[in-house]
């Protein structure tokens, strides 16, 4: 049975837990505290150098890491993978995005102040870019959805879920999600979806 490594705000692993319900995966949880450190520890360093979640161990001396990787494997055959070459393009080009020019704002200044008591002065500096960076990722996601319903190729799939990990709690780090009313219906339609489980969802 697969084995993931996970800490439950975490957007990142949520992405995984999302899409290993709506695959009827079965697998073992088990809760890393990240605000404890231990992911630093040698036992989870042995598994992940890099020390972070998610991580998935496929068997007893294999461990995949990376939300995007991840998401890829376990994908791969089913129809949240598209099989046209150009889908699976789109679908990389939406999850680097995600990666690249939304998590790094949003997913940041959500963890800020949902999850830390007083941030740090060099964080009260750098908030105002990351709050601006984080709403571009936003109005580019907006404007994509105005004419879709989501994101690759007129269906739910990988790159929905990549999206909606940190989108769907955004409003945890304030951003207003009431200026974005594509947004809005895209994560109802993804809420909607079979076999939908919350952020906070233990199997």
């Amino acid at each position: 049975m697969l084995t993931l490594y996970d800490f439950m705000g975490s957007g990142n692993g949520y992405k995984v837990r999302l899409l290993l319900a709506q695959l009827g995966v079965p697998y073992r949880l088990v809760e890393c505290d990240i605000l404890k450190g231990e992911t630093h520890t040698p036992a989870f360093l042995a598994k992940n150098p890099n020390g972070r979640i998610p991580t998935l161990q496929i068997d007893e001396t294999t461990h995949l890491a990376e939300s995007g990787a991840i998401l890829w494997y376990l994908a791969e055959g089913t129809a949240f993978a598209p099989a046209d070459q150009l889908a699976r393009a789109q679908t990389l080009q939406w999850m680097f995005f995600e990666q690249y020019s939304h998590e790094p704002y949003i997913a940041v200044v959500r963890f800020w102040r949902h999850f830390l008591t007083k941030l740090s002065p060099l964080q009260e500096l750098d908030l105002p870019e990351r709050l601006k960076k984080g709403y571009a990722a936003l109005d580019v996601m907006e404007q994509h959805l105005a004419s879709r319903p989501f994101f690759v190729g007129g269906h739910y799939g990988l790159a929905d879920i990549a999206l909606y990990g940190y989108t769907h709690v955004a409003h945890e780090g304030d951003f207003d999600l009431g200026r974005y009313p594509h947004i809005k219906a895209w994560l109802a339609r993804v809420a909607s979806q079979p076999s939908h489980v919350s952020i906070d969802h233990k199997i």
